[in-house]
């Protein structure tokens, strides 16, 4: 990552800020539905920022639905088949991105049908959640929360990546969780998401949020 200047911000200031400008985001494909990214790590929360935006765009009075990837893990039997702690299964197999495609941004393409699966399989019971679709009135957004989002292609309208530096990571991730922490250097070599997304966020400090404006 580059030079980048941060300014400090709360997180409901921030919440604010990113509705008011996802309130004129426009579907780069011409389609209906703006979709935003809210990527970060578990240990940065970005559920938690996509939650205030919001609710931030409902006071407003705009719709959105948030779509986490927790949501749309593959079975246990296919996240462990090589152990329980494989970094390159973590990477790349324990997100069903061909579902995300097809459940999510599929219905929201040009001519889709804006019925979107909320979620589709809760790792808990390690069964599907038979969620009922959702439907998107037009100009509804799709605020997608998770972690390495933004190597997938996924057809994002704006990004959002929730950064903590390597150390901050390491301290607010459980250590029964460490074994994930390659990953996301893997991700910040490969994807360089600092880089690549429109905003970002520095969280290394929970408590006191900074962003690049």
């Amino acid at each position: 990552m580059g030079r980048v200047r941060f300014d400090a911000i709360t997180w409901e200031r921030l919440g604010d800020l990113l509705a008011d400008r996802l309130l004129d985001l426009k579907p780069a494909d011409g389609g209906l539905w703006p979709r935003v990214a809210f990527d970060g790590a578990p240990a940065a929360h970005p559920g938690d920022l996509a939650a205030r935006v919001s609710e931030a765009l409902r006071i407003r009075g705009r719709s959105s639905l948030v779509v986490g990837t927790e949501g749309f893990l593959r079975p246990a039997s296919l996240r462990f088949e090589y152990g329980h702690e494989d970094v390159e299964a973590y990477y790349n197999g324990w997100f069903d991105t061909p579902a995300l495609w097809r459940e999510v941004f599929g219905p929201l393409e040009v001519g889709g049908t804006g019925r979107v699966l909320p979620d589709l399989w809760d790792p808990t019971t390690d069964r599907a959640t038979r969620s009922p679709y959702v439907q998107l009135r037009p100009g509804a957004l799709l605020l997608m929360q998770g972690p390495l989002l933004l190597k997938n292609w996924f057809p994002f309208d704006l990004s959002v990546h929730v950064l903590l530096s390597p150390s901050a990571l390491r301290r607010r991730t459980p250590e029964n969780e460490h074994w994930t922490l390659p990953a996301y250097e893997r991700y910040e070599t490969e994807t360089a998401p600092a880089n690549t997304a429109d905003v970002l966020v520095r969280a290394d400090d929970p408590r006191h949020p900074a962003w690049n404006g």
